[in-house]
């Protein structure tokens, strides 16, 4: 990457709320996105590789923009996981208010795209794998309350 490309990105990150056109969106889809990623503790590599396909295809004709969902994603992964600011049940607590007051956000909820990154899990690791389908649920009955008020 090149220098340029760091410092705009950089920059992007840190500025997100006044540079990025409808960026309560992108921050809302990131919190959808960690909520799943994050179920676990970390991020492996198919979740990875998953993020980087979501981001891309939401955003098809904007690379920087897919880029700064994935940036975003891990910059709330990593206060997750360092308690830095953000808890888990903070994210869960934090989406359930968003989505009542912006009732468009509830379109932003894509199931196929987060049942993606669930396949990622191994079903062996039983409790992880529980633990994202119960996620999965809760974020599909926010989805189906919100559109039962519009």
């Amino acid at each position: 990457m090149t220098m340029f490309k760091t410092i705009k990105r950089g920059v992007m990150k840190m500025f997100r709320e006044f540079l990025v056109y409808h960026h309560s969106s992108l921050e809302f889809r990131a919190k959808i996105l960690t909520l799943v990623v994050s179920s676990n503790g970390e991020i492996c590599a198919c979740e990875e590789r998953v993020l980087e396909e979501i981001a891309h295809r939401i955003y098809m004709e904007d690379d920087d923009r897919a880029t700064l969902l994935v940036d975003t994603v891990y910059e709330y992964h990593h206060k997750i996981v360092t308690s830095n600011g953000l808890e888990f049940e903070h994210l869960v607590q934090h989406i359930a208010q968003e989505i009542k007051k912006v009732k468009r956000f509830c379109n932003k909820i894509a199931m196929s795209d987060l049942k993606a990154l669930h396949e990622c899990t191994s079903q062996e690791d039983e409790e992880a794998w529980l633990f994202q389908e119960r996620i999965l649920e809760f974020l599909e009955s926010l989805q189906t309350e919100c559109k039962e008020r519009i």
